[in-house]
């Protein structure tokens, strides 16, 4: 499907238009003429050239550099339109973006994660991509509505990710315990398999990272039981029983001597990728976004492998999804939206964009442009490729666009796995916490 203006349709209709016109049609001057929902309120005014758009975005010294290089590609091919890049790490982005949009001074173009999208959206901050002309015909369409709600369409997704597990193959050798099935392993299988590992193993290795910091693990195993983290209309999804068993499964790791103790699990989470079990050589599991396998096989100098999470073969159904790595989004306040739109297009479906950044914003989302690639990817990344591939026919669908406030649920689950794994917390009493303090940040 392919986004169009208004304006766009017009100009397309209009015989005998000039080049020199249509140039002028890649700058735009003051609002949108969008509302907050995405109506078209009234006719973008005429558009004047050269123009001056900002990007924000948050990442590592890489991405930053590569990103530069997308902007200079952008800029060679419309030199009537200059990116400003604004860029911080992940820990100031929130707080930078949120500072600039209560000034008034938001980003014209904007990165977004699926915890915030909806609350920005619902805010009026973001424009609806639907009535801007960006080309996503070559984005699948489940991927497409991790950026939807019901108002529009107020995120591109860049590219997408799974959750997994990471093993260590040498690790795995080294104790005398089979890579597992990973088709048909359960829960209870991975306890074991951590627990075995870590009894065989040389001393100071582990069977596996802790894994309860993220509810994107909460997700997987409600989907696999037929329920989800939230549902469509933005409520709480998931069970008592659910919440309750995934920290179970922490700490029946930790009892069993298959992760590290509790202060040394809480090193290790504050660590990265760099300073994880895997990325030291002292694990031998561990649950990453598979975009993180770069980084973890990089920093453990091994030939890491990917493995579906457990227990998508013993529920009701398959619980992993792809998700979008992020989102890019226009401010709804842009004084140049079709600039911006123009640049989100590039960002998508340009081939040389996608030569540049690769699989650093994951895998890309255009599916034409993602098969271009494939044969310029490391080892590390073509292995993800292939995972990819592999997991694409068992997932089912995707989940709901989280709900407003749903950004708390990342410090509720990191601060309640903490308080299971000291024994401050039984998993049950962490479980009902946890449902009572997600119900009250969603509202």
């Amino acid at each position: 499907m392919r986004f169009t203006t208004t304006r766009a349709r017009r100009a397309a209709a209009t015989a005998g238009a000039t080049v020199a016109v249509l140039a002028l049609a890649a700058c735009a001057g003051g609002d949108s003429g969008l509302s907050p929902a995405g109506e078209d309120t009234a006719a973008p005014p005429a558009e004047e050239c050269p123009c001056e758009i900002r990007f924000s975005w948050w990442g590592s010294d890489s991405r930053h550099a590569a990103t530069q290089e997308i902007i200079d590609a952008f800029e060679a091919e419309n030199p009537d339109i200059t990116v400003v890049p604004d860029f911080t790490d992940w820990s100031g982005y929130w707080d930078k973006l949120a500072t600039s949009v209560a000034a008034s001074d938001a980003p014209d173009v904007m990165t977004q994660e699926e915890r915030y999208i909806s609350d920005y959206a619902s805010r009026g901050v973001l424009a609806d991509l639907s009535a801007l002309e960006i080309d996503t015909s070559k984005v699948d369409a489940a991927i497409l509505a991790g950026g939807q709600t019901a108002d529009g369409q107020f995120g591109i997704p860049t590219g997408v990710n799974a959750y997994a597990v990471v093993i260590d193959p040498e690790i795995f050798a080294a104790a005398g315990v089979e890579v597992p099935d990973d088709e048909t392993w359960t829960w209870d299988d991975y306890v074991e398999i951590a627990n075995e590992i870590s009894a065989k193993a040389p001393e100071g290795v582990y069977g596996a990272q802790d894994y309860g910091f993220n509810e994107a693990g909460i997700n997987v195993m409600a989907r696999q039981r037929g329920e989800s983290l939230y549902t469509a209309d933005g409520k709480v999804g998931v069970s008592k029983e659910t919440v309750t068993d995934f920290f179970q499964v922490s700490l029946d790791l930790q009892a069993g001597g298959g992760e590290p103790d509790a202060a040394r699990t809480m090193e290790i989470q504050d660590a990265g990728p760099e300073g994880s079990l895997l990325g030291t050589n002292t694990g031998a599991m561990g649950v990453w976004w598979s975009n993180q396998l770069g980084a973890l096989s990089k920093a453990s100098g091994r030939e890491l492998q990917l493995l579906r999470l457990p227990g998508e073969s013993e529920g009701e159904r398959t619980g992993m999804y792809l998700k979008p790595a992020m989102f890019y989004s226009i401010s709804s306040k842009s004084e140049y939206p079709q600039a911006s739109a123009k640049f989100v297009d590039f960002l998508l479906n340009s081939p040389a964009a996608a030569e540049i950044m690769l699989t650093d914003r994951g895998l890309p989302a255009n599916t034409e442009v993602r098969e271009g690639i494939l044969d310029k990817l490391d080892a590390p990344n073509a292995l993800v490729a292939d995972f990819m591939a592999e997991i694409a026919p068992t997932i089912v669908d995707s989940p709901p666009v989280p709900p407003n406030g749903s950004g708390d649920v990342a410090d509720i689950t990191e601060r309640l796995n903490a308080e299971v794994l000291f024994g401050r917390l039984t998993p049950e009493k962490a479980a009902e916490q946890f449902l009572s303090e997600l119900e009250a940040a969603i509202g």
